[in-house]
């Protein structure tokens, strides 16, 4: 397995339902999810890079794109000291980073992308509608405004629209995000479960499961091995016990 993490992307514009759907995928066995406002939110503001994002925050400024990586970096080697996500059983599901292309250059030193999930909102007016909604439901005012969402949708559509094309094609899965959230769940399992399945092992039973032994099979050009005799032998005696 590789050094770097292995991960998938959740991508999409502002309310999307990238956070949402993250959190659901991360109670899952096997899938490990972290936010980039949740890196921000666990900072440690007394050590130096809690130093160097308080005073790009209190200026309003956006904090650069190589300290975000660096506490990025520092984040997920905690997490792994403290055994809350394991590289060699768990599929890192990220979801606000990388925000820029330069992120996404940065990042491919530390992470594998295995699949690009990309939320797709083909109503644009109806996602603001939806973001002032839901604004207005957790209380908070400022974000409810439809200038300040219009201004988000603007720097996504300028800087992290364009993240899709840096990753291979090949990789990049569409999701409509209009649909309820289980509706919208269910697609995303269609598509990251057979990525999980044929990089690791069960995280119950520590298998490898059936499907991913087929996935690389295929991918090697090989048949996947067939049961033995013996085994389908059981297999029906089991049956005929029923």
């Amino acid at each position: 397995m590789s050094h770097r993490y292995q991960t998938i992307l959740l991508f999409g514009a502002p309310g999307a339902g990238k956070g949402t759907q993250g959190k659901i995928l991360g109670q899952i066995p096997g899938f490990y999810h972290l936010s980039c406002g949740e890196v921000f939110r666990t900072l440690d503001v007394s050590s130096r890079l809690g130093r160097i994002f308080q005073e790009y925050s209190s200026r309003g400024e956006l904090v650069p794109d190589d300290v975000t990586v660096e506490m990025w970096c520092e984040n997920m080697r905690a997490r792994t000291v403290l055994s809350e996500y394991k590289p060699h059983v768990d599929l890192l599901v990220l979801d606000g980073i990388p925000r820029n292309v330069r992120q996404a250059k940065l990042l491919s030193k530390y992470i594998h992308v295995l699949e690009v999930v990309h939320l797709v909102c083909p109503d644009k007016e109806a996602m603001i509608q939806r973001l002032r909604r839901r604004a207005l439901k957790e209380n908070r005012v400022d974000d409810a405004k439809e200038d300040v969402i219009r201004r988000r949708w603007a720097v996504y559509e300028n800087e992290t629209a364009p993240v899709l094309a840096y990753y291979n094609p090949s990789i990049v899965r569409t999701v409509d995000a209009m649909g309820s959230p289980a509706s919208v769940l269910q697609h995303i399992l269609e598509v990251v479960v057979p990525v999980q399945e044929s990089h690791f092992r069960n995280p119950l039973t520590a298998a490898p499961s059936e499907s991913g032994v087929k996935a690389k099979a295929a991918r090697n050009g090989k048949a996947a091995p067939r049961k033995s005799a013996a085994n389908r032998a059981a297999r029906g005696g089991v049956a005929n016990k029923r």
